[in-house]
């Protein structure tokens, strides 16, 4: 992914709710956490984030993450929850949380908490009656976001890579029965590079953290491939 450019530099989360006084001195008490989803998914072998185009100010009409404040008696999770629903109508999908960030606007402190949920293709439906537009973008070819929102994806997308290290997290991905070429696909993805396919192979099946299943699947012109599966 190439470095993001920053424009429009308002925090989401550094609304106030006034100052107050303690032994002399004025502090003014932020409101609560903003919350936002980096929702990830792989459409046509590219890792694709969802973003939002604002509908008003501040930074009107700038791509941005989904977000908001966190609502009274809602939990972080359950803020993430909603936000991740109203985008895309789902909740029954991964969903972990990523990290606090600082937000300043205009010398005003904030905390953003972000989070992260990857989506297979075939759930990566949008709800298009939103006012706030949202849309599907290739990582690679994003060049701006509002707010501070490049950081938390640039973020988001090297927590990806880690655990796609030491987890089987790409099953977030597939369909619960997949090709080899399919996940291999997503491994390239999300490494935006070529995976050898005769080791990558090797390792997934002689490691067993994947296993065939009786069933195949035509694809093209191609003989049947046969499915398989995540071990655990």
């Amino acid at each position: 992914m190439r470095p993001l450019r920053r424009h429009c530099r308002h925090g989401i989360a550094c609304a106030t709710s006034g100052p107050v006084s303690f032994a002399g001195t004025s502090y003014t008490l932020p409101m609560a956490p903003a919350v936002v989803v980096v929702i990830f998914t792989v459409l046509e072998g590219r890792l694709s984030v969802l973003l939002i185009e604002r509908a008003a100010e501040p930074c009107q009409g700038e791509w941005a993450l989904p977000g908001g404040l966190l609502q009274a008696n809602e939990t972080l999770d359950g803020a993430a929850s909603r936000k991740l629903q109203d985008e895309t109508g789902l909740t029954d999908v991964f969903l972990e949380q990523l990290y606090s960030f600082d937000a300043t606007d205009e010398g005003n402190a904030g905390i953003v908490v972000a989070y992260f949920a990857l989506l297979p293709a075939a759930q990566a439906r949008l709800r298009r009656e939103l006012e706030w537009r949202p849309a599907w973008h290739a990582l690679r070819d994003l060049e701006s976001l509002a707010f501070e929102n490049e950081r938390i994806l640039e973020y988001a997308r090297e927590r990806l890579r880690n655990k796609l290290a030491y987890t089987n997290v790409a099953y977030s991905f597939l369909p619960r029965r997949f090709t080899l070429r399919e996940l291999q696909g997503v491994y390239e993805a999300i490494l935006e590079e070529p995976v050898d396919k005769r080791n990558f192979r090797r390792r997934m099946v002689g490691l067993g953290i994947v296993r065939a299943t009786n069933e195949t699947r035509k694809e093209g012109a191609h003989r049947p491939a046969r499915l398989y599966e995540f071990s655990s």
